[in-house]
């Protein structure tokens, strides 16, 4: 049974092995998460469960692969917007890229495969990132949920700093109540966690 109401909806943000120990672009004990993320999945405490999946073209923009005499963790101007550039990971098709094989992703309703177009990067589960018309396009993921009646998310997963705060961030703009499962997340960089914290009491995201 479930532990959470009706309209109470996971999110659980690529939980892949490249963002782990060993992956092309690991976060801090990244796969320590795992256990935990199973087990809610497991257990059957959410009606809805969304997971996102980081799946890109080989020559994603985003990699420093791809722009001439950058490296990894530098940051350029894509479409007019800073775009921190990363080592090539998720790559369409390869084992990096794949949802966790220690979870049972048989209760999730959804899985929505972001970054796919070779032009714009997408943190968010909500929305890409900027694209060449200077807009943020939708995901589709807000309209899916309301159609379902969700009035509130919780959000884990990888990376804390970049993908889940995007996505806890424009979920609130999107009109959901917002809870930040924070033991289940891990970030790239340590050092970020303060400014994570900061802009999630702003867009007044309880963590829990």
């Amino acid at each position: 049974m479930s532990k959470f109401p009706a309209d109470v909806a996971l999110v659980v943000i690529d939980l892949q092995p490249d963002f782990m120990p060993g992956g092309a672009l690991p976060c801090v004990d990244g796969d320590g998460i795992v256990p935990g993320i199973a087990a809610l999945l497991s257990q059957r405490q959410y009606r809805t469960v969304v997971a996102t999946q980081d799946w890109h073209p080989a020559d994603h923009a985003s990699y420093a692969s791809q722009q001439p005499g950058q490296l990894p963790f530098e940051t350029i101007l894509l479409h007019a917007q800073p775009q921190t550039l990363w080592p090539d990971h998720c790559v369409q098709d390869t084992p990096g890229a794949v949802l966790h094989p220690a979870v049972d992703w048989t209760p999730a309703d959804l899985i929505l495969r972001k970054g796919t177009r070779r032009e714009v990067d997408s943190y968010s589960a909500f929305r890409e990132n900027h694209g060449p018309d200077g807009n943020r396009p939708p995901t589709g993921l807000a309209g899916w949920l309301h159609e379902r009646g969700i009035r509130e998310v919780h959000v884990c997963g990888l990376a804390r700093d970049y993908c889940v705060l995007w996505s806890a961030q424009d979920a609130v703009k999107s009109g959901f109540r917002v809870k930040f499962l924070w033991d289940l997340t891990r970030p790239v960089t340590e050092a970020n966690d303060g400014m994570v914290r900061e802009a999630l009491a702003k867009a007044k995201i309880a963590i829990v």
